[in-house]
């Protein structure tokens, strides 16, 4: 019994991965192979208008970028824009969710009407935001003005004390929603019946959020937030957008652009683009370990 059991299993595994082969292959071809070529361009010396002409020049790209203050000031500004917009999107797309999942007139319409700003294409948003941020026409100064909050406008993304709060907002309007979309449809998959007991038993609803609600919505948490933090540490388009290559607001990816674009360095662009990769697949595996052993413990 026990080996057609095991014989069964491998005809399962054997037809998922038969199933799966052209999608694999079709990931190496579109962004397997990209992937090597950015890579092996990195230790090259080539240039973006001749990359042909390129040399092998070993870690010399790399090194030459761990000693630029202009990398370490952009790998600092990612971090704080993604630890802050996610931990504040996180925040607000619960309670947004948890609002959402209660029953009441008009539901559905607004359930499709936050998604809105999610639905508004970044560079659209970036851009509306950038004139309602301006400091001469902007509504943005124009409201706090009115409300006696600012004495004289205030030039948000031209200061280097504002440029990146202004940026981090605008990324919560946008993603906010997304993240109470993932939030709401895992408070849907929880098992009503404990709910049902609590409030049977009289339990107070905020034990029944910190004892219930969170530990059962821990996976579909965990899942929200490792989605949104790799999509916010490669964020490009919404600070290239709002504040160009401004060192005070610029990205990792913004970074990578403006040595590959604007300098035409495609070896050492290519270098900072490899060390984005290289960051991002180690934060993905010290975070999904962490996750694995929280889960045994």
């Amino acid at each position: 019994m026990r080996a057609r059991t095991s014989r069964l299993t491998h005809q399962r595994v054997r037809a998922a991965w038969l199933f799966l082969a052209p999608v694999l292959l079709v990931l190496a071809l579109v962004a397997g192979w990209p992937l090597l070529k950015t890579i092996a361009y990195g230790f090259t010396d080539a240039s973006l208008i001749d990359p042909a002409s390129a040399k092998f020049v070993g870690f010399d790209n790399f090194s030459y970028l761990l000693l630029d203050a202009n990398w370490w000031a952009a790998v600092w500004n990612t971090v704080v824009f993604a630890v802050v917009s996610v931990a504040l999107e996180t925040a607000l797309g619960l309670i947004i969710a948890l609002a959402l999942n209660a029953q009441f007139p008009g539901r559905g319409g607004l359930r499709a009407a936050i998604l809105i700003p999610w639905a508004i294409p970044t560079v659209v948003s970036a851009q509306m935001w950038s004139w309602m941020f301006n400091d001469v026409f902007g509504v943005i100064n124009h409201i706090l003005l009115a409300l006696g909050l600012i004495a004289q406008p205030i030039a948000w993304l031209a200061s280097p004390d504002t440029a990146l709060l202004a940026i981090i907002l605008v990324d919560v309007w946008k993603t906010t929603p997304f993240m109470a979309l993932l939030l709401l449809a895992g408070l849907q998959m929880l098992p009503q019946e404990c709910f049902e007991s609590a409030r049977v038993d009289g339990v107070h609803p905020l034990k029944v959020f910190l004892r219930v609600t969170l530990p059962l919505l821990k996976p579909a948490l965990m899942v929200a937030v490792i989605f949104r933090l790799l999509d916010a540490l490669r964020m490009f388009d919404l600070v290239y957008v709002m504040s160009g290559n401004s060192r005070d607001t610029m990205s990792m990816s913004v970074y990578a652009r403006q040595q590959l674009i604007d300098f035409g360095d495609l070896g050492f662009g290519s270098a900072a683009a490899t060390l984005i990769f290289a960051i991002i697949a180690l934060f993905t595996v010290v975070y999904l370990t962490v996750a694995r052993v929280g889960r045994e413990d």
